[in-house]
């Protein structure tokens, strides 16, 4: 493994780079990523290239702009949604029209969880022969270990996208630390437990995954929604019962502990799955129907005004208030518990975290 030492001015690329007062002027940074568990990485760096796939799209050397590549892509790749269309149009679009002879490189092997850094030397080359066809030259200046770098630049380096742009802090780290060989070794947890950055980006990905839990279940329609509420109601140890729908094409469900209504505690529920706050005529009507011994529950994915939460409070009978950002987390809470109806109706994958 070479380990980096970039020249502080390289007079060909018109790049400086002043190591004592850590000022720059240098081009930009990509990641271009060596297919599916770096499957391709040897074949990158022993000959001196990167690549990318997209193979349908054949030869696009004449291609002048991200409008022409996308109607490329929707005809190479019809099953594309407008989603997944823009999205590898965009890849595309910077690895063919925006790196630059000069850019700097930076690919991945994931099996010895180091990086390769280079610049590119050519433009845009298609060879039929390879098994990515889209190619670009590379002079590779070193490898470095992961380990040199902070979480946070770990992080952003994460990303799942085959092409993308290095942010411009991480740019930096990146050509610090590769510059003094010395640093190489060194492993960045410590630093990285002192300032807190784990836990940042630990935060940013609970949220992330927060809100990706709540798009999907606003998608759900009226009856998908009751189910999943049910099966959240099944996973704290209740059965429940499910009664036909509503004129407001909402369902009550019933929970109790024998499924027959007989046991303590009985609980009422009642899922209001649209947009807009439920108000306090909205919780007097679900009250009104209760007997003694009853116990509430209100789903609302719109949410609730503070009058609506206020009569939830003096209410007679114990009731419980839960908007959408509640209902996640309850799910999340005690989705291990969920029987197998209510794991079909919302999927999720567990992901261990370090803490």
């Amino acid at each position: 493994m070479r380990n980096c030492n970039f020249n502080l001015v390289d007079e060909n690329l018109e790049i400086i780079y002043n190591i004592e007062y850590k000022e720059y002027i240098m081009e930009k940074m990509y990641m271009v990523r060596a297919g599916e568990k770096s499957t391709y990485y040897n074949e990158f760096y022993e000959n001196n290239y990167i690549a990318i796939g997209w193979n349908s799209l054949g030869n696009i050397a004449e291609v002048k702009k991200l409008s022409e590549l996308k109607e490329l892509l929707e005809k190479a790749y019809p099953d594309y949604n407008k989603q997944k269309l823009g999205l590898n149009a965009g890849q595309v679009n910077k690895f063919l029209l925006e790196m630059k002879m000069g850019d700097y490189i930076v690919t991945y092997n994931s099996e010895e969880r180091k990086y390769s850094l280079g610049k590119i030397t050519s433009e845009y080359k298609y060879d039929q022969n390879l098994n990515y066809k889209h190619i670009r030259d590379v002079i590779w200046e070193c490898t470095f270990s992961r380990d040199i770098l902070t979480n946070t630049s770990k992080y952003s380096l994460g990303a799942l996208t085959t092409v993308f742009e290095i942010p411009d802090d991480v740019k930096k780290e990146i050509l610090s630390k590769t510059n003094n060989k010395d640093i190489i070794s060194n492993n960045s947890t410590e630093q990285d437990q002192k300032d807190g950055s784990l836990e940042i980006i630990t935060e940013d990905f609970e949220d992330k995954a927060h809100e990706f839990i709540k798009d999907k279940i606003s998608q759900f329609d009226w009856e998908k929604m009751q189910e999943l509420v049910a099966a959240l109601v099944r996973s704290l140890g209740f059965k429940t019962k499910v009664s036909p729908k509503g004129s407001d094409r909402g369902k009550d469900i019933i929970a109790s502990p024998d499924g027959l209504e007989l046991l303590d505690p009985r609980i009422k529920i009642e899922v209001k799955h649209r947009q807009g706050q439920m108000g306090t005529q909205e919780i007097r009507s679900f009250l009104g129907g209760f007997r003694t011994g009853s116990r509430g529950l209100y789903v609302s994915t719109g949410g609730f005004s503070k009058e609506a939460k206020y009569e939830a409070e003096r209410a007679d009978h114990p009731i419980t208030l839960i908007d959408l950002d509640y209902l996640v987390d309850l799910i999340i809470t005690n989705y291990d518990n969920f029987d197998i109806e209510g794991k079909a109706i919302l999927p999720l994958k567990k992901i261990y975290w370090p803490i």
